[in-house]
């Protein structure tokens, strides 16, 4: 299990390469949801999301011979970002695998950062490339499945825990393969252990509210809009801490998290992915089983969707 020593040594670590990125109390989702929001910006994060910490704190593990060999990576969008701009700017060759369908901007960012990009049909194919890739001699930056990775992103927990203004009841994390609130929650369990941690996985890209169910990681079907969200299965590391720590995995459909992205517009002000705009109605569920007091915190985890593309999933499911 990551514990706060192995995110607080990471927190030392990358801070000269990643951003503190704002916590902040939001009266307009507050106002939204009728209880007090705070949230953590992570969508400020460099390359948009907060993949950037988990990417770091692998890269800055390298020894010479791995650096020189490179790294190789598998990613619905965001993972991928992050590890072609970091691995640039630590001088490392990244290749990065992704299926057709990661959005069309997240493909354009990966070739602009120069890193050598890979096309599968779909994710599972995408795995069975990067593991094949990584058997011929690249260091695999696992986008969750990897202690380093996992205690990168629980930067973004001990920030939450010593930012936030008030009492916390009540955290909402979104869930692709667990990385991020598996390192969330562990800071969280040290630096603030009367908080609830809550996950969020959108229909169709349900890993880990399978693994729950289940007793373990199990493969599942994808078909959620949601690529960033979309893991085939989690892995046996975020599992075992989702099942101490987090306190219910909910899921949402992809038209209520894509009317997240414009909640999220129109009253916090932010522009987000469907990936966090999910966290809204799920909110709405907390708020109904938690009651009075509860106070939320939000980790509105990245922003790289384009208005094109959020439109455009708007129009599909006619929302405005």
């Amino acid at each position: 299990m990551i514990g706060i020593t192995d995110i607080e040594q990471q927190a030392g670590l990358i801070a000269g390469h990643v951003v503190r990125t704002p916590t902040l109390p939001s009266p307009g989702l507050s106002a939204l949801l009728g209880a007090p929001v705070t949230v953590k910006l992570e969508l400020l994060q460099r390359t948009g999301s907060f993949k950037a910490r988990g990417a770091t704190a692998k890269l800055l593990s390298l020894s010479a011979a791995e650096r020189a060999a490179g790294v190789v990576a598998v990613s619905g969008g965001n993972h991928g970002i992050a590890l072609a701009h970091m691995a640039a700017a630590l001088d490392v060759k990244a290749t990065v695998v992704m299926p057709r369908s990661a959005p069309a901007r997240s493909v354009e960012l990966v070739e602009a950062a120069g890193a050598t990009l890979r096309l599968t049909d779909d994710m599972d194919g995408a795995f069975s490339l990067v593991r094949r890739l990584r058997d011929e001699g690249l260091t695999l930056v696992h986008p969750f499945d990897d202690p380093l990775v996992i205690a990168g992103q629980g930067t973004v927990g001990s920030e939450l825990a010593e930012d936030a203004d008030g009492e916390l009841t009540d955290v909402l994390v979104s869930v692709g393969g667990g990385g991020l609130i598996a390192g969330v929650a562990a800071a969280l369990r040290a630096r603030r252990p009367g908080v609830r941690v809550w996950g969020v996985e959108t229909e169709g890209a349900e890993a880990m509210s399978r693994a729950l169910a289940a007793g373990g990681p199990v493969p599942v079907a994808l078909s959620s809009l949601v690529t960033t969200l979309s893991a085939p299965a989690v892995s046996q590391l975020t599992y075992d801490h989702v099942a101490a720590l987090v306190t219910e995995v909910l899921v949402v459909p992809d038209r209520e998290a894509v009317q997240g992205c414009l909640d999220l517009a129109d009253h916090a002000k932010v522009w987000g992915e469907p990936a966090a705009g999910c966290l809204l109605p799920a909110a709405r569920r907390v708020l109904e089983r938690v009651g009075d007091g509860c106070r939320l915190g939000l980790v509105v985890c990245g922003g790289n969707a384009t208005t094109a593309d959020v439109m455009a999933w708007a129009g599909r499911f006619g929302l405005r």
